[in-house]
């Protein structure tokens, strides 16, 4: 089973994108109980669902960046460095 891809993630839309965050979260917790009750037979899942994850939450986090940042955020231009002023 291959790792999934981020472009899936970014496909989804921000209701779908918090159900599978929440789908995720509840994977991993099934995973570490069967992991305590030793009942885990494919230990690689844990990286697949943390990778996952992961992949869910950068893109949840871009998303607000966007949306903050696109309203209020001035550009700066090349010419307006802050700093001392070297002659």
């Amino acid at each position: 089973m291959a790792l999934p891809k981020i472009s899936e993630a970014r496909s989804l839309s921000d209701e779908q994108l918090d159900a599978e965050i929440l789908a995720v979260k509840r994977q991993l917790f099934q995973l570490r109980l069967l992991l305590a009750t030793r009942r885990l037979q494919k230990p690689h899942e844990f990286k697949h669902a943390r990778h996952r994850l992961a992949q869910l939450m950068t893109v949840e986090a871009e998303r607000k960046r966007a949306a903050a940042g696109g309203a209020s955020a001035p550009e700066k231009s090349a010419g307006t460095e802050s700093g001392p002023v070297v002659e």
